[in-house]
C-alpha cells in the first residue's frame, strides 16, 4: 500500500472524504512535489495538487497521481479552487490540518464552502503518522544529510582559530555543506562562543572567539529533502577544570542516553536516566532532549520528561542532552539516531572526545 492509499484509508477512520493539506513537508511527503506554493486535496473520489502558473509544470512532471490545478484561473483564489474541486467531487465533509492554518484563512475558507455544503472539519496529525516510521529511502536521505554534515565539520576545524569570528565560521560551515552536496542548510546554524554557550539557539555574531571559549557548533544539512542535526562543543585555546567537568559529564549523559534509545522505550525514558548522571547539576539540565527528524526538522517522537510517544523502529531521533549556565555558558553534544530492531545506529559520526582547538 502505498502513502495515497493509506491516507485515503485514514480517512475513513476519520470519517472524511477528503483531506486539504497545507504543511509543506506533508505536501512534499505525499504527493513528491518538491517546490513551494502547492497544496494538495486527497480524496476517495481523485487527487489534486494545487498550485500557481509558476509550477504548473514542475507539479505536472512530479505528481503522476495527481490532477493538477492551477489555481489563478479561478480568481486567484485558493479558496474558490477548493470549492470548485469538492463541488466536481462531491466533497462534503473536508478536513483541514488545524495546526496549520491561521484563522483569517480559515474563516475565508469557511465563507466560501459552507454555503455549498462543505463542512469544514479539524484534523491533526494524519499524514504526521505516516511520516513518524521512516522508509529505506528516507533512511537513505538521512545518513547521506548526515555524511554532508560530518564531512563539513572536519573541513571547518583548520579555520576554528582564536580571533575568528562566529559569522564567518558558520558562513564557511554553510558553503562547505553546500559544495558538499547538500541542496540546502537545515536549518540556521548555531554556532556561538564564550558566555553566550549558555543560550540555547544562540545566534552567530561578530564576536571573535578567545583563549579559554566554550564554542557550540549545532548545525545540518538538508539532503533531499532530510534533515541531519549535529552539535559539538570545542574549547578554544586552553580549558579549565569547570569546562573539563561539565564536558565529561554531558558525554557521558549522552552515552547513558543512547543506551536507552531502542524499540518498545517509552519516550520518557532515555530523560529519566540522564538525570540519574546529572543530578549534580538538574537544574542546569535542559529537559528538551531529543526530538524526531525527517522532513521538519523538529516532529514526533519528542524526548522528554514531557513525551508521549514510544519509540519504534525505523524512528530518527536526536540525542542532545546540554547543561547551561546562564553568563558562563554551556555544553551540548547530539546526533541523529537511526532506531533499529536491536537498539540504534547513530548516523552522525563526527568525533566526541573533546577537541582543544588552537591550543596556546
Amino acid at each position: 500500500m502505498n502513502r495515497l492509499e493509506k491516507v485515503v484509508n485514514l480517512l475513513k477512520d476519520n470519517n472524511l472524504d477528503a483531506i486539504y493539506l497545507t504543511n509543506p513537508s506533508n505536501v512534499n511527503y505525499i504527493t513528491g512535489y518538491t517546490d513551494e506554493e502547492a497544496y494538495a486535496l486527497i480524496s476517495k473520489y481523485g487527487n489534486f495538487v494545487i498550485t500557481d502558473t509558476r509550477y504548473i509544470e514542475l507539479a505536472e512532471s512530479l505528481c503522476k497521481d495527481f490532477e493538477i490545478i492551477n489555481w489563478h484561473l479561478f480568481d486567484r483564489s485558493i479558496p474558490k479552487t477548493l470549492k470548485e474541486v469538492c463541488i466536481k467531487t462531491n466533497i462534503k465533509k473536508l478536513g483541514f490540518e488545524k495546526n496549520n492554518i491561521i484563522f483569517d484563512n480559515y474563516n475565508t475558507l469557511k465563507c466560501e464552502l459552507e454555503p455549498e455544503g462543505i463542512h469544514l472539519i479539524p484534523s491533526e496529525n494524519i499524514v504526521e503518522e505516516l511520516r513518524y516510521i521512516k522508509t529505506q529511502d528516507e533512511i537513505d536521505n538521512t545518513k547521506k544529510a548526515c555524511m554532508i554534515a560530518d564531512k563539513s565539520l572536519e573541513e571547518l576545524i583548520p579555520h576554528i582559530k582564536i580571533g575568528v569570528t562566529e559569522s564567518e565560521l558558520a558562513a564557511k560551515l554553510e558553503y562547505f555543506m553546500k559544495i558538499n552536496g547538500a541542496n540546502q542548510v537545515g536549518f540556521d546554524t548555531i554556532l556561538v562562543s564564550g558566555t553566550k554557550t549558555s543560550l540555547l539557539h544562540g545566534k552567530p555574531s561578530d564576536k571573535v572567539l578567545e583563549n579559554g571559549d566554550l564554542l557550540i557548533i549545532d548545525y545540518g544539512a538538508n539532503y533531499n529533502g532530510y534533515i541531519s542535526d549535529t552539535t559539538r562543543t570545542f574549547i578554544i585555546g586552553s580549558a579549565n577544570e569547570r569546562q573539563l567537568e561539565l564536558y565529561n559529564l554531558v558525554k557521558e549523559a549522552q552515552l547513558v542516553g543512547l543506551e536507552n534509545m531502542k524499540p518498545g522505550v517509552h519516550a520518557t525514558h532515555p530523560d529519566t536516566k540522564i538525570r540519574e548522571v546529572v543530578k549534580k547539576y538538574e537544574d542546569n539540565y535542559y529537559r528538551g532532549l531529543g526530538h524526531g527528524v525527517g522532513r521538519d526538522l523538529h516532529e514526533e517522537p519528542f524526548l522528554g520528561n514531557y513525551g508521549t510517544k514510544t519509540i519504534k523502529e525505523g524512528c530518527i531521533i536526536t540525542m542532545e542532552p546540554g547543561i547551561y549556565f546562564p553568563g558562563w555558558g554551556g555544553v551540548r553534544i547530539e546526533d541523529t539516531v537511526l532506531i533499529t530492531k536491536g537498539g540504534n545506529e547513530i548516523l552522525t559520526k563526527f568525533p566526541k572526545d573533546l577537541m582543544i582547538l588552537d591550543k596556546q
